[in-house]
């Protein structure tokens, strides 16, 4: 079981990246930030649980929806928001927006707008890790979109036939931009998939961090003894829109039961009312971590729309045909 202490820490990281979120989705409307984004308000207990039992030497690959897994891993937040801003001081030096976040030192090899593209890359970085003896992990982050490109299969192949030390997390948040899950695959295909390739295979709840930090622990511990592939299919819900900082409700794609449904689950209710009930912190404490939080947050990102945009030293780069 995660000790209070960890419960603590698992939650400062999930409000962390909640804040930050929100404080994009305020922010962005102000035209400053220099990129699309897309946001994971919702579903942020995945990167938080998993990311819990990583260390600086394994390494993460990301997808289009990133912040979370980028800042569970422990980057650096003022170069993440820098980076939106398009400023040289950002993690990929103002030059990648928000779908483009590494951090070496942290083991954050990559994130990849193009769907499924970043999948060979984690795998690639399990067979340096066998190659070269080292006990770490790659961990690769998709969406269960991503699953009906043909690199996934032949990934989970590739590092299933080496055996790898590869953990791939599936984040099923029900839909592709707006298509339902129901209608792009068939029924449990994704549960399937993996055993298929003789993968150990596990489901667990997606909005719940504390369960997923203490599964996902025995998880890796195997991983790393035995150098085999795991996969780890987690059900969870993006509230907001695709890519944008908005609710899009109106727009009928989605139930709003079902919406209603997930926003009563949300993770970060979720944990708080186990603090409170297991006496961690208490209701006052919680709101006033909310409140210091965001004050925190909202001065970096006013300090980061203060940095110089990178645009102003492009003219000092020569550009070769």
């Amino acid at each position: 079981m995660i000790s209070k202490k960890n419960t603590k820490k698992i939650y400062f990281d999930l409000l962390k990246i909640r804040t930050i979120e929100e404080i994009i989705s305020e922010r962005y409307k102000e035209q400053e930030m220099r990129c699309p984004i897309h946001l994971s308000i919702g579903q942020e207990a995945i990167a938080v649980g998993i990311c819990h039992n990583l260390n600086n030497y394994d390494q993460i690959v990301s997808n289009h929806r990133c912040h979370a897994h980028y800042l569970a891993k422990g980057g650096d937040e003022k170069k993440m928001i820098n980076e939106f801003y398009g400023n040289s001081d950002g993690c990929s030096g103002g030059r990648g927006g928000s779908m483009h976040l590494f951090d070496q030192k942290k083991g954050i090899l990559s994130s990849v707008p193009i769907v499924s593209s970043s999948i060979p890359v984690g795998v690639g970085a399990g067979f340096s890790f066998k190659y070269n003896k080292k006990k770490n992990i790659a961990v690769i982050f998709i969406g269960d979109a991503a699953i009906e490109e043909g690199v996934f299969y032949e990934s989970l192949n590739y590092a299933k036939i080496f055996s790898l030390p590869v953990l791939f997390v599936c984040e099923n948040n029900l839909f592709s931009c707006f298509t339902n899950i129901n209608e792009r695959q068939p029924k449990n295909l994704i549960k399937k998939i993996s055993k298929s390739f003789g993968m150990k295979t596990h489901f667990l709840n997606g909005n719940n961090a504390i369960q997923i930090a203490n599964k996902s622990k025995k998880i890796i511990e195997e991983i790393r003894l035995k150098n085999e592939p795991q996969f780890i299919l987690l059900d969870t819900y993006r509230v907001l829109e695709h890519c944008g900082p908005y609710e899009d409700d109106h727009l009928n794609y989605r139930n709003k039961k079902e919406i209603k449904y997930w926003k009563e689950n949300c993770p970060l209710k979720k944990l708080e009312k186990i603090l409170v009930s297991n006496k961690i912190l208490s209701k006052s404490s919680l709101r006033n971590y909310r409140l210091s939080y965001k004050k925190k947050y909202n001065l970096i990102f006013e300090d980061c729309k203060k940095s110089k945009f990178l645009g102003t030293k492009l003219n000092n780069i020569k550009l070769y045909a």
